[in-house]
C-alpha cells in the first residue's frame, strides 16, 4: 500500500507588498527620527562628544543595514531552482508534531540551556560579592529564610518592633516579606547553600530550555531555536536572572503551562492538563496578577470549549501556491498546520470536557488554598494578602486603580513611610496610556530592540495564513498582560518589569516572524535579504551586550552598571560595619536620610538575630533607651545624609 501522508495544506509567502510596506515604513521612521536628531545643535554636539547613537541605542546602529537595503534586495541566488535542503534544514523544519529528531531536540534543548546559564552566569559573577541592589530583594531573602523555618512569618522584635521596619516586609506582631509565597520556596534551598542568585540563573537556564520547546511544539525546531537563543542573549532577562526578584521563578511556571497547554491543544492528551494548572499555579503564588494576565486568553479558549464542546474554527487560507524548494521539506513544514487536535475536533461530551476541567483546576485550586493558608497564617485573614496589608498600612497612596492618591489620602495612618508613599502618582487616563506607550517601547528595547521585534511583530500580524490558529493565543497574552496592569500609576523597575513575562512571547513572535522571512526568501532565492535579516539580528545582539567606544554603550552593561551602583552602596555600608566591629556582635542605629526613598539601609534576618543587626532610629533622642535593648552588643550610629560614624558604646558597658 502507498504511504498514508497528510494532506499538503496551501500556503502562501510573505508578500512582496507586506514586505515593501513595513521596512519602507519602518526606515522611513529611522531616517526621520535621526535627521532629526542630527539637525538638533544639542544633539548633534552631544553624539559627537559622547555616544554617537544618542541616550538610546534603538536606531542609529542601524543604519548601515538601511543603507545596505537596495543592495540586499537585488542580491539573489542565480537561476530560481531551490536546492535540496541539507539534513540540518530539514532538522530545523521538524516540529513536535512529527516523531523523528528527539534526540536532536534534547541536544539542542540542553546546548540552549548553557548559553542561557553561561551568559548569566558570567555577566553575574563581577558582582557576586555584593549585596543585592533592590529593596524587594531583601524581602525575598526574608521570605526564603523563613521558609526554611518551616513558617510562614518570624516573631518580631518584642520590646520595640519599630526600630526593625524593612521596606516591603510587615511588621505587625509577625515579621514577614509583603510577597507572594512561591519566589521564598523557589529560592529557599540556594540560600541554605549560601548562593541565592543561583536559583535564579537556574530559571533563566530552565526558561530558555522551555522556550525552546514551545516554538518546536509551535512550529518547528528552527522556531524553537531562535527563541530559545535569543532568550539566552536578551538583555531584559539577563539582567533580572542576577536579580532576586520574582520574575524568573514566576516565568518557569508560566512556560511550563504555556507548552504543556499548547501541546494539549495539538494531542488532546488529557495528562498534560495537570502540568498546565501546575504551572499556572505556580505562577499565581509567585505573581498573581502576572499570571492572570498572562493565562487569561488561553483561559477564555478553555472555557468556550468546555462550557459548548465546539471545537475552534481553523483559520482559511486564501492562496494555493505553495514554497518549491522541496516536496519532503513542503510536507515537513506542513504538519503543524493539521496538528491542532482540539481546535479542529468534532463534538466532545461534557463528561470528558468537565474531566478536562478538573485536572486543569484541580492544581490551581490546591495552590490557591496553600495561598490563602499562608495569607491566615500572616495577616489573621486568610482574604487579606500580606500585599495588601502593607499597601493599607505604610504606602496607601500606592494601592491599584485609578485615583490611587486621591483615594489613599484618605486612609493614611499613623505608620505610613511618607516620603516613600509621596513618591506615587495619581492615576489618570492620560497618565494610563502614556504608561503603557512606556511599558510596550521598553519592553521591545530591552527584550531584543525596538526596530527588529517591530518588524517581526507587523510580519507575524500581517500574515496570519502563514501559521496555525494556536499562534494567535500567543500576542493575546501579550494585549492582556499589559492591559491587566493598565490600572497602575508605577510603570515598573527599568520602565517595564510589571510586563516583563512578555519578553518570551515577543521572542517566539520574532522567530516565528523570522522563519516565514526565511521561507519566503528560500522559495524566491533572495539570499541577499537572508543574509540582511542576519545582520538585523548580530546587530541587535551586539548593541545589547557589547559597548562599542564611541557609538553605543551596550544596553545589558548600562543595566549592570545601574544595579551596581546600589549594590556597591550597600556592600561598603556593611564592610565598613565589619571593619568598626572586629569581632564583636554589632547593633548599628541608622537615621533615614530623608531625601532618599530608594535606599534603606535597614536590612536583616528573618530571626534578627546574627552578629550584625541594624536597626531605624528615627529619632535621635530616642538613641540612648533604644541601646540599652541591646546590652551585649557593640552600638554605633550612622546618618545616612552626613554618611557619618558615631561609635556610641562598647560591647557589655
Amino acid at each position: 500500500m502507498p504511504e498514508s501522508r497528510t494532506p499538503a495544506v496551501p500556503r502562501q509567502g510573505v508578500p512582496v507588498w507586506v514586505r515593501g510596506v513595513i521596512f519602507s515604513f519602518l526606515w522611513l521612521i529611522v531616517g526621520l527620527v535621526e535627521t532629526t536628531r542630527w539637525a538638533d545643535s544639542n544633539a548633534r554636539q552631544d553624539a559627537l562628544t559622547g555616544w554617537m547613537a544618542g541616550p538610546t541605542q534603538d536606531w542609529f546602529p542601524f543604519l548601515p543595514l538601511l543603507f545596505l537595503t537596495l543592495l540586499a534586495t537585488a542580491v539573489r541566488r542565480r537561476g530560481r531552482s531551490p536546492a535540496t535542503p541539507s539534513r540540518f534544514r530539514r532538522w530545523l523544519a521538524l516540529s513536535a508534531a512529527d516523531q523523528t529528531g528527539l534526540a536532536g531536540a534534547w541536544g539542542t534543548a540542553l546546548l540552549v540551556g548553557a548559553v542561557a546559564f553561561t551568559v548569566s552566569y558570567g555577566f553575574e559573577r563581577p558582582f557576586h560579592h555584593l549585596p543585592p541592589a533592590y529593596h524587594d530583594e531583601f524581602s525575598y531573602l526574608i521570605q526564603a529564610e523563613t521558609s526554611l523555618q518551616g513558617r510562614f512569618w518570624m516573631p518580631g522584635f518584642p520590646e520595640r518592633p519599630e526600630l526593625f521596619d524593612q521596606m516591603h516586609v510587615l511588621n505587625e506582631g509577625h515579621f514577614a516579606s509583603r510577597y507572594f509565597p512561591g519566589v521564598g520556596l523557589w529560592m529557599a534551598p540556594f540560600v541554605s547553600i549560601g548562593n541565592p542568585i543561583l536559583g535564579h540563573q537556574i530559571a533563566q537556564t530552565l526558561a530558555a530550555i522551555l522556550l525552546f520547546w514551545i516554538g518546536r511544539e509551535l512550529t518547528s525546531n528552527g522556531v524553537g531555536l531562535l527563541a530559545g537563543v535569543l532568550f539566552a542573549l536578551s538583555p531584559g532577562m539577563v539582567l533580572f536572572s542576577t536579580l532576586l526578584l520574582s520574575h524568573h521563578p514566576t516565568l518557569v511556571g508560566l512556560l511550563f503551562f504555556l507548552w504543556a497547554f499548547l501541546k494539549w491543544i495539538r494531542c488532546g492528551s488529557l495528562s498534560l492538563l495537570p502540568v498546565a494548572g501546575l504551572g499556572l499555579a505556580w505562577g499565581m503564588i509567585c505573581r498573581p496578577m502576572t499570571a492572570a494576565g498572562f493565562g487569561l486568553p488561553f483561559g477564555i479558549l478553555f472555557v468556550y470549549w468546555w462550557l459548548t464542546g465546539h471545537p475552534v474554527r481553523r483559520v482559511r487560507f486564501k492562496s494555493a501556491s505553495t514554497f518549491t524548494e522541496s516536496q519532503e521539506l513542503n510536507r515537513i513544514v506542513d504538519r503543524h498546520f493539521a496538528a491542532d487536535a482540539i481546535l479542529r475536533q468534532g463534538f466532545v461530551s461534557f463528561r470528558t470536557r468537565t474531566l478536562a476541567a478538573v485536572l486543569l483546576g484541580l492544581p490551581l485550586l490546591l495552590l490557591a488554598a496553600f495561598q490563602l493558608e499562608t495569607q491566615r497564617q500572616i495577616t489573621g485573614s486568610a482574604w487579606l494578602s500580606p500585599y495588601q496589608q502593607y499597601t493599607d498600612i505604610y504606602t496607601p497612596r500606592h494601592r491599584y486603580g485609578f485615583d490611587n492618591v486621591v483615594i489613599g489620602e484618605q486612609h493614611l495612618g499613623p505608620k505610613v513611610l511618607d516620603q516613600y508613599d509621596r513618591w506615587a502618582e495619581n492615576l489618570t487616563p492620560e497618565l494610563a496610556i502614556q504608561n503603557l506607550w512606556t511599558r510596550l517601547l521598553t519592553s521591545l528595547r530591552w527584550t531584543l530592540g525596538v526596530l527588529p521585534l517591530t518588524i517581526g511583530g507587523l510580519v507575524f500580524l500581517l500574515t496570519p495564513q502563514l501559521g496555525t490558529r494556536r499562534w494567535l493565543l500567543i500576542p493575546a497574552s501579550i494585549v492582556s498582560l499589559h492591559l491587566v496592569h493598565l490600572p497602575y500609576w508605577f510603570t515598573g523597575i527599568m520602565g517595564w518589569h510589571y510586563v516583563l513575562e512578555t519578553a518570551p512571547l515577543w521572542l517566539l513572535i520574532f522567530a516565528e516572524a523570522s522563519a516565514r522571512l526565511e521561507r519566503t526568501w528560500i522559495d524566491t532565492g533572495a539570499i541577499g535579504l537572508r543574509l540582511w535579516w542576519r545582520g538585523m539580528i548580530g546587530t541587535a545582539v551586539a548593541v545589547n551586550l557589547l559597548t562599542v567606544v564611541p557609538l553605543w554603550p551596550g544596553r545589558l552593561p548600562q543595566g549592570l552598571a545601574e544595579t551596581a551602583f546600589s549594590r556597591t552602596i550597600y556592600g561598603q555600608f556593611r564592610q565598613q560595619i565589619e571593619e568598626q566591629r572586629g569581632s564583636d556582635p554589632v547593633v548599628v542605629f541608622v537615621i533615614p536620610d530623608p531625601a532618599d526613598r530608594h535606599m534603606d539601609l535597614v536590612t536583616n534576618p528573618a530571626t534578627l538575630d546574627g552578629p550584625v543587626l541594624v536597626a531605624r532610629l528615627m529619632d535621635p533622642d530616642d538613641l540612648t533607651t533604644s541601646a540599652a535593648l541591646f546590652p551585649d552588643r557593640l552600638v554605633l550610629q550612622y546618618d545616612a545624609a552626613s554618611r557619618m560614624w558615631t561609635r556610641v558604646r562598647e560591647p557589655g558597658q
